[in-house]
């Protein structure tokens, strides 16, 4: 039986998917995903994965029409269940178009596109969630990410070309969100560049921020590389995993070093990590500005600060992230 999962929501969520897949997986064979294009290249390498079926949901595939079309489509395939982490509407809607016969979803989404629901908990990390969608114990399986040998060769490349042949610590300063940005990247650059060498990650949208952070590095007198927009995701995630250290906003690349076993230290404003998607691994460390009454502010943070101010990323201060990523030892030497 191969069932089908639905995961159109943000990249973060769909890596913190990949426990659910391999769970179902492991019980019934590889699942198929409908996912965005986006994200659809990160889950076509994933061996809990038997086909991905890409839903432009917002571009080409907008539209009633294109939404009976897809669902058309699954129908033929004939699914037996549909898994729905996603607690949208339209999610709901695909899966009972298509007429499979069991769709699982929470409590607290479409329930009466579904057949069978389940508890969505309070408290916890989003991963075991998700993973109640399949009956799976908390932490029975961890996120998951699949690089293939090219795009280690190409990341390869990138280090090579930029000199650096050591260690590197990874900065993410980008988020879709603008209030999730921490605005002292520039200057915890030009320190870590002093004793370590620095890498940018991020999409072409952040690849202003990163030639100013790249521009800092060479400033300090360190090595550095700006891979914002030069790199596709699969790629980037493979360039986290070969740092000690990622310092990243609440935002996908946090996920992504999840994946992969590379330590985080991730800078948390308008939202908090009690929200179930902070950082999961032993060493790993959140911040935020605690004293705040304001905050959390959003599910997601919102394009900019409800009261003008910006005090949860503002008020975060470079010697406190500093302290942070000493108390981690990725700064430390190796012998």
């Amino acid at each position: 039986m191969t069932s089908l999962v639905i995961q159109t929501a943000f990249l973060g969520d769909v890596v913190l998917t990949t426990p659910l897949l391999a769970a179902l997986a492991e019980r019934h064979g590889p699942v198929d995903v409908v996912t965005t294009p986006a994200a659809a290249p990160l889950l076509e390498t994933h061996p809990a994965v038997r086909k991905v079926i890409p839903y432009d949901k917002r571009g080409r595939d907008h539209g009633l029409a294109a939404l009976l079309g897809l669902a058309r489509g699954l129908a033929a395939a004939r699914y037996e269940v549909a898994y729905l982490p996603h607690r949208s509407l339209r999610s709901a809607a695909l899966a009972f178009l298509a007429r499979v016969p069991r769709r699982i979803g929470f409590a607290d989404g479409w329930r009466l596109l579904y057949t069978e629901t389940r508890p969505r908990p309070d408290a916890g990390h989003e991963i075991d969630r998700l993973l109640g969608l399949a009956d799976a114990p908390d932490g029975a399986f961890p996120p998951r990410l699949y690089a293939q040998p090219e795009d280690e060769r190409v990341v390869g490349a990138c280090l090579a070309d930029a000199g650096i042949t050591d260690d590197f610590v990874v900065l993410a300063p980008g988020s879709i969100w603008g209030t999730k940005r921490w605005p002292y990247y520039e200057e915890l650059a030009a320190q870590l560049a002093r004793r370590v060498a620095v890498v940018v990650v991020g999409g072409s949208e952040d690849a202003s921020l990163g030639a100013q952070i790249a521009a800092a590095v060479r400033t300090a007198g360190g090595q550095g590389l700006d891979a914002c927009g030069r790199l596709t995701l699969r790629q980037s995630a493979a360039l986290i995993g070969r740092a000690r250290l990622l310092v990243t906003n609440d935002s996908a690349p946090l996920h992504f070093a999840s994946a992969l076993g590379t330590r985080v230290v991730a800078l948390f404003g308008p939202t908090v990590p009690e929200f179930g998607f902070g950082p999961i691994g032993a060493g790993d460390l959140a911040l935020g500005v605690t004293e705040l009454v304001c905050r959390p502010c959003s599910d997601h943070g919102p394009a900019v600060c409800p009261l003008g101010h910006h005090r949860c990323m503002r008020d975060l201060p470079l010697a406190t992230v500093m302290t942070a990523l000493e108390e981690t030892g990725a700064l430390r030497r190796r012998d």
